[in-house]
């Protein structure tokens, strides 16, 4: 046996040598960045991570941002960056700041050299265009949208940021006054921005996947829809929200535009001077002057949704599910989860979760007819009859609750999927499509026994949590997360979910229109997980049968205009 200082030594040098790949100081066309580098192991793996990275200027109130003008010396990125402004849960308040246009970056990095020529996967949050950020919901340190376990499991590099919400972001007056979609204008200077940088941190500006969930998977499906995105996106991931989705595109901004002006005294008879009127306005009254009513409301959670993207003639040139075309050569996965609709369900008709209490047959017809206003009575009444066709013979309350979850989860979400999905396939030339339905159980203990995967359940598993916090998890849990990583990362790299160096469960077949392949993921993620033709019949009767009805005028119709009033009641 040799000295064993020599040993000593050598042990040392090898450490010494195995925890040398790290970036340091980043030049980006703003400056050098620094980073700090977090070791993972003795081996000498660490990922390296940039927090709070400029992607634009600050922005004026209300107008499209410009590129930042660069900074001198070395820029310390070491800590996420305020969100942007917002009102907070209670919505008596407003947190976060006007300067928020940042972004934040996670490089995985192997022993030997610093990585290189990396996929990278950029995710936009949800938050009902609303509310959220780029580094999530936080207790103390554990940040939901913290890109490690997904970098370092897949070797892909990791991008999150923050973009405008609420009426700063999406305040619209329907024409050039204030032609309204800052927040996407936002997500796509960030996109654009890694584009242009990402090379010097070792990603491939060539292989960028945007992926998102909720109002950022709708926001995703919108970006690789916009002709301004041409060249910029190679992939896409919608996770419970595509562009389809009813609760997207405000067709009626002006009204609400006039809401947020009788609040804040701006005028409401001359378009022009109401729009610079806002963009004087101090920033936090715009902000509070929209409040999204929860409860008591005369109509379904959806029309209380007021400050979502618009066809503004620029960036979203036509209604949505005309755009296709624009997305041919992307690479798309859409998907939903089981019981997405059960958060709205559960505002709309609160009893669902309550075992002691039954659901009355004429509160679910109030709720059918809240969501299905532009057929008139015979939309409702037809509606109806085909959600409780089976209550006859089986009319449990579970059966009618479950009813209540599927009908919002049909129409909130899985059938506008099923829609995304089958343009995407039908204009697609090089690109690929894929679906998935996630139906690994809430996790949630208040939960009825029956409840299956509620919305944004799913996000805990991609950003790889049961691994990050594993007390608060089961070992199942941990298979979810890890085939979900899989998956997500192969696709980023090849554009196939089977492709890549993360081992699957089982092969997961494209999606065509003829058979609607989709995966089912769960625990028991496996061959007979393969399925086809997700919900054939409610699909058919919402694109077929409801569409063909005749759309009601007059006296018939609710009219759009006064939910903005009802709206102004509620707060």
């Amino acid at each position: 046996m040799g000295h064993p200082e020599l040993v000593v030594v050598s042990l040392i040098c090898c450490l010494a040598a195995a925890s040398a790949a790290k970036l340091g100081a980043v030049y980006t066309e703003g400056g050098f960045v620094e980073g700090v580098n977090k070791k993972l192991s003795l081996l000498g793996d660490s990922v390296d991570i940039f927090r709070g990275i400029p992607y634009a200027a600050p922005p004026k109130t209300l107008e499209i941002a410009e590129r930042h003008p660069g900074w001198q010396g070395t820029l310390k990125a070491k800590e996420f960056k305020k969100r942007c402004l917002q009102a907070t849960i209670t919505q008596d308040n407003t947190y976060g700041s006007e300067d928020c246009l940042y972004l934040n970056i996670w490089i995985p990095q192997g022993r030997k050299q610093v990585s290189s020529n990396l996929p990278v996967m950029i995710w936009i949050y949800g938050g009902a265009f609303l509310m959220g950020s780029g580094h999530g919901a936080n207790f103390l340190n554990n940040y939901l949208y913290d890109g490690e376990e997904i970098a370092t499991r897949g070797n892909v590099i990791v991008v999150t940021f923050n973009y405008r919400v609420g009426p700063l972001g999406f305040l619209s007056t329907g024409d050039s006054n204030l032609p309204g979609n800052f927040g996407l204008w936002d997500q796509h200077m960030a996109i654009a921005w890694v584009k242009r940088n990402i090379a010097a941190f070792g990603g491939d500006p060539d292989n960028i996947t945007i992926f998102g969930e909720s109002a950022g998977g709708a926001s995703v499906s919108l970006q690789t829809l916009s002709p301004h995105s041409k060249g910029l996106i190679k992939r896409a991931i919608s996770q419970s929200g595509v562009a389809t989705s009813p609760w997207v595109i405000q067709k009626n901004p002006l009204s609400w535009a006039k809401t947020i002006a009788s609040k804040v005294g701006c005028p409401l008879d001359d378009i022009a001077r109401m729009a610079n009127c806002f963009k004087i306005t101090d920033p936090r009254a715009l902000t509070l002057a929209y409040k999204m009513p929860l409860t008591g409301n005369d109509y379904p959670v959806l029309h209380y949704l007021g400050f979502t993207p618009v066809i503004d003639g620029d960036f979203i040139p036509d209604d949505p599910v005309n755009l296709f075309a624009n997305a041919a050569d992307i690479d798309y996965i859409a998907g939903t989860n089981n019981m997405d609709g059960h958060l709205f369900a559960l505002v709309d008709m609160p009893v669902i979760n309550n075992n002691y209490k039954d659901i009355k047959d004429e509160d679910f017809y109030k709720l059918v007819s809240g969501l299905t206003m532009t057929k008139g009575l015979l939309g409702a009444n037809t509606t109806f009859d085909f959600y409780t066709q089976f209550w006859s013979r089986d009319s449990s309350q579970e059966t009618k609750k479950k009813t209540v979850v599927d009908f919002e989860t049909d129409i909130l979400f899985l059938i506008p999927t099923a829609i995304a999905l089958a343009q995407h396939s039908a204009n697609a030339k090089s690109g690929r499509t894929y679906s998935y339905l996630f139906s690994h159980p809430s996790r949630m203990p208040l939960y009825p026994n029956w409840m299956g995967a509620d919305h944004a359940d799913d996000l805990q598993y991609v950003f790889g949590k049961p691994f990050a916090t594993p007390l608060g998890y089961r070992a199942q849990d941990r298979t979810v997360s890890k085939s979900i990583i899989a998956y997500w990362t192969n696709f980023a790299k090849t554009g196939d979910p089977n492709m890549g160096n993360s081992a699957v469960p089982t092969h997961w077949y494209p999606y065509t229109v003829e058979d609607g392949n989709y995966l089912d993921i769960t625990k028991k993620t496996d061959a007979s997980s393969m399925n086809q033709n997700l919900r054939t019949n409610f699909l058919r009767f919402w694109t077929l049968t409801y569409q063909a009805l005749p759309t009601v005028t007059g006296e018939d119709k609710v009219p759009e205009d006064d939910v903005p009033e009802h709206m102004e009641a509620d707060s």
